[in-house]
Order: C-alpha cells, then sequence, then structure tokens
C-alpha cells in the first residue's frame, strides 16, 4: 500500500479510497449465467466424464476470484512502471510464492488425480522467450488486459476486450504458424530447458527456498519502491460489508493471490498440467483456419501427436474448459456484484489498440511457451528458469507499451492521481 514516506520533504499523505457500496445484481444476467454454467457442465460431464467437469469447475473458480479481486497483470506492470505503485506486484509475489510451495510436493511425487502425473511448465531459455516475452508486454498495454484478464473482462461485459480477443486468436493462429522457426531453427540461440528443482543440485527443498527469497526481496523492494515514489493508491472497485462482501466484490488482492495459487495447484493434480489459457486461442484459431482450408497441420506447431487436439472435441481440451470456465465465472461474479456492463461505443483508437495488442499478444506467447499464466505463473511457480526471464522481458515490453499507448489516445497513471 502506497503510504507517506517521512524521509520525503514535501510528500503528500496517500489515503486509500474508501470501497464504493456495490449496485444491486443483475438478475437476468444473472439468470443467463447460471443457464450456461448449468448446460456446459451437463454436457462435459456426459461427454468428458468427471475429470473434465472437475477442471470446467475450477475454470469456475478461476473466474470468480479473478474477477472479484481483479487480480491484474497488466494493470500491475502499469502501475509499477509509471508511478512506482508496487501492490499489484507484491500480489504477485505472494502468489507466486504460495504455488511455488503447493507445487513443490505435487511435482516432485508426480501423482495427481484421475491417474495424472503431474509435471510443471519448464521450457527453452532462449531468443524466442525474450523477443515473446517483450512484445505480450506491449501488446498487455495496448490491448488493456493479459490472457487471464482478457477472459475475465469478456465476461464482465467490457466489449472492447472482444476485439483483444480476436486479435489474440489470430495472433496465437500466426504465431503457431512460425513456431519451428523461432524454437527449433533458432534454438541455438538459447539453452534447454531448465529446472532448478531438476537440472540443478538444489532439488526441490532448496528451489523452493531460492524461489521464495527472490520472491521476499521482490516484494520488499515493490513497497520500498511505492513509499519512495510516494505512489497514489490503486483503485478500489464497488463491494458490499460484511460477509456478503465474498459474493458481491470486491477481494483484497492477498485473498485473490492465494485463491487463484490454490486453485492452479488443484489444476495441476486434476489435468497433470497447470494452469495455461493460450494454448487454447492457438487451437481454436487453427480449427478456423483449418475449415477455411489452410495446411495447419503441415506446420511445426501441429506435427505428430500433438495434432490430436485439432481432431477432438474442444471440450477435450482442458485449457478451452478452464478458459469457458473463467467467462462464465466472471459472468457470474459481475452479474452478482452488480457491475455487468455492456459498453456500446467504441472510439476506433481504442479499437486499434485493442486488435494490435491481442495480436502481440497472441504472437509472443507462442514464441515464448506461454503468456502471464502459462509461463510467468506457471513457470516460476515450477521452478522454471524461463519463468523469471518471461517476467523481466514482460516488464520490459511493458516500458515500450507505456511509451505506445499515447499513440492511440490511451493515458498512463500519474504521480498526482488520487488513484491509480
Amino acid at each position: 500500500m502506497a503510504m507517506l514516506d517521512p524521509g520525503r520533504v514535501g510528500a503528500r499523505p496517500q489515503r486509500l479510497p474508501s470501497l464504493e457500496p456495490a449496485p444491486p445484481p443483475k438478475a437476468g444476467v444473472g439468470a443467463v449465467a447460471a443457464a450456461a454454467i448449468l448446460l456446459l457442465f451437463a454436457t462435459v460431464l456426459t461427454t468428458q466424464g468427471w475429470q473434465q467437469a472437475t477442471i470446467l469447475g475450477l475454470g469456475l473458480g478461476l473466474g470468480l476470484a479473478l474477477y472479484h479481486a481483479r487480480f491484474g497483470f497488466t494493470s500491475a506492470f502499469r502501475q509499477l512502471l509509471a508511478v512506482g505503485q508496487g501492490e499489484g506486484l507484491r500480489a504477485h509475489a505472494l502468489m507466486l510464492a504460495t504455488a511455488s510451495v503447493l507445487f513443490a510436493p505435487i511435482l516432485s511425487a508426480g501423482v495427481g488425480l484421475f491417474g495424472t502425473e503431474p509435471a510443471g511448465y519448464v521450457a527453452p531459455v532462449g531468443i524466442s522467450v525474450v523477443v515473446g516475452a517483450f512484445l505480450f508486454g506491449i501488446g498487455m498495454q495496448l490491448g488493456g488486459a493479459c490472457a487471464s484478464g482478457t477472459l475475465f473482462a469478456v465476461g464482465g461485459g467490457h466489449t472492447a476486450i472482444l476485439l483483444t480477443l480476436g486479435g489474440f486468436i489470430g495472433g496465437s493462429v500466426i504465431g503457431a504458424a512460425h513456431w519451428g522457426f523461432w524454437t527449433q531453427d533458432l534454438a541455438h540461440l538459447g539453452t534447454g530447458p531448465v529446472s532448478l528443482a531438476d537440472d540443478t543440485p538444489l532439488g526441490y527443498p532448496g528451489a523452493v527456498v531460492a524461489t521464495l527469497a527472490v520472491l521476499g526481496l521482490m516484494y520488499w523492494a515493490a513497497g520500498r519502491l511505492s513509499r519512495r515514489r510516494n505512489a497514489p493508491p490503486a483503485g478500489r472497485p464497488p463491494a458490499a460489508s460484511g460477509p456478503i462482501r465474498i459474493l458481491r466484490g470486491s477481494w483484497p488482492l492477498w485473498v485473490g493471490a492465494l485463491a487463484l495459487a490454490g486453485l492452479n495447484a488443484a489444476v495441476l493434480l486434476v489435468s497433470g498440467r497447470p494452469w495455461g489459457v493460450t494454448g487454447a486461442f492457438a487451437l481454436w484459431g487453427s480449427k478456423i483456419a483449418e475449415r477455411l482450408g489452410v495446411d495447419v497441420r503441415g506446420w511445426e506447431y501441429w506435427a505428430g501427436e500433438r495434432a490430436a487436439p485439432l481432431d477432438a472435441s474442444v471440450l477435450a481440451d482442458t485449457t478451452s474448459l478452464l478458459n469457458f470456465g473463467i467467462v462464465l465465472g466472471a459472468l457470474g461474479a459481475a452479474a452478482v456484484g452488480g457491475t455487468f456492463l455492456l459498453h456500446r461505443r467504441i472510439p476506433p483508437k481504442t479499437a486499434a489498440a485493442a486488435i494490435v495488442g491481442g495480436l502481440l499478444m497472441g504472437y509472443g506467447a507462442r514464441l515464448a511457451y506461454g503468456c502471464n499464466i502459462g509461463a510467468y505463473f506457471g513457470g516460476i511457480a515450477s521452478f522454471s528458469l524461463h519463468g523469471w526471464l518471461w517476467g523481466a522481458l514482460a516488464l520490459a515490453g511493458t516500458f515500450a507499451g507505456l511509451k505506445a499507448r499515447p499513440l492511440f489516445g490511451l493515458g498512463n497513471p500519474k504521480p498526482t492521481d488520487s488513484v491509480c
């Protein structure tokens, strides 16, 4: 939280904005959300079984947590670089630390639910991650959301984000088409996958300690930066008071961080892999492209056994189910919280920024072996070195994105803002 630094002469005190009362629930929207959830759950259960139905349920939980906490990756990076507000990054550190502690015993045991053998997201460290994460950082700031943020914003009724999602899917398809060049032809410009737990003498106990130490330093540095810069406090969405706040938002960021860490660990146990988002975008877009006559199976990305999802239902795809769950979970949360609102008019520059940002994020995510969820969240929690590289380059891309935002009529936080 932003506090007055006693050592800074002339600093103005900052106070957290008080919570506005939540508006009445949107009964009609809530009914639509409930009907959609029940229909999808019944369809998944009858056609795919309990494992996939459980995954859908976890997606709903992720959507609720993301929306109620307004847990942002895009806004956290933007606020940090623009005005030194480190509250969001501190929430990231808490989330990553908790997930790392939960992941370690699951990954070391290699035994999950439904007969799965859990494995983390450990990817190569090379030029594709550097370029991809940097592009993703720019795209976040132009598109107005990250991968997870795009999904929960769609559920919340933000119509401009539909353009971001469209660009995201398109960029993912282009990235899949170029995937062989970046990850194989240029593989010599880097190293293979590096796990702090499996590829170093640290083992899982040492990897946990090292990860917690770095995240602790990140947590401390973000707080110190906020105090030194006297950053304006982060805005707080409307919320009900008392226990009903659990259902009618908004949750403190630390609650969202713990919830997301726990749910990601549950996804790992049930599906055998951590939570991901953008792989489904590449799948959806490639299915559409194939229907239009594009030979997507000739791409290295879909070579061999990886082509199996192209022939299967999207309901058999874990990442797709999680994405559907996030959208519907956020839709339900927005309805109960009374904050669902469709924005019918989208300024042309905002529309352009949304599409360009989505394209950059979709393309960058394929190059970098994931997005803010699969590479940054899942990678660091899996003790993969590429997760840390992704975070650093996405932050650098954010800096470039802040410079580009005014070209599209988008503003940035300022030190004189009452909230950021």
